[in-house]
């Protein structure tokens, strides 16, 4: 199937309320404007320098996704620039985020990105870790970024149980801190989970974001 025949697949078998972010990140331009041209409008890109480019190159409708780590020193060329970005891992990237926003006189639509897979190797903020942070109260401070809600991966397995798991308790957190009225997060809305292989089990435990690379793509190159 090409990219267009794979845009439309999509879009027929994923609920209309959840968002497909087509994952660009290693290929060309040419095949984000092939899913373009089917209708796709919202993109996520890993890596700064390859996001700069193309964001300049393609049409300006792209609602772009920062889905990668993002390091502390590469925060400033990607301000006001993207629809969300998905990877805050801690609380000083959050705090950095917000004063380059500041100084470009933008606000930030950015998701905390929680870390319950069972491998080191993935980023984010700890379940206790985060709470610990939310309670702090420090986040209200910062007026040039917006909370709207987490991202997370489960453990790169193929156990589904396990799978599951993860997404289960990615979910119960997302709800914890959507009702907890003290955080005031009235933007606190999405929860980002679920990729090319897992993301009907990502959507059924509560995913309203997915993030779909390869079964639209092919393999990166």
């Amino acid at each position: 199937m090409s990219i267009a025949d794979q845009i439309k697949h999509f879009h027929s078998i994923v609920p209309q309320d959840v968002e497909i972010v087509a994952v660009s990140k290693f290929h060309p331009a040419s095949a984000i404007l092939e899913a373009y041209d089917a209708g796709q409008r919202a993109f996520g890109e890993s890596r700064v320098q390859e996001f700069i480019e193309k964001e300049k190159a393609l049409p300006k409708d792209i609602r772009w996704h920062f889905i990668g780590h993002l390091q502390t020193n590469k925060v400033k060329p990607i301000i006001g620039k993207t629809s969300l970005i998905e990877s805050v891992d801690s609380s000083r990237l959050l705090e950095l985020i917000n004063k380059e926003s500041e100084r470009a006189g933008v606000v930030t639509n950015v998701l905390l990105q929680v870390h319950v897979a069972q491998e080191e190797a993935k980023f984010g903020f700890f379940p206790q870790e985060l709470r610990d942070y939310l309670d702090s109260g420090r986040y209200k401070d910062l007026k040039s970024v917006k909370i709207c809600g987490i991202m997370g991966m489960a453990t790169n397995t193929d156990d589904e149980c396990r799978i599951i798991t993860d997404f289960k308790l990615l979910h119960d957190i997302f709800i914890e801190i959507k009702g907890n009225e003290s955080y005031d997060l009235p933007d606190f809305k999405r929860l980002s989970m679920g990729m090319s292989g897992d993301w009907p089990l990502a959507v059924k435990e509560g995913a309203n974001i997915v993030r779909i690379g390869s079964a639209i793509f092919g393999q990166r190159t």
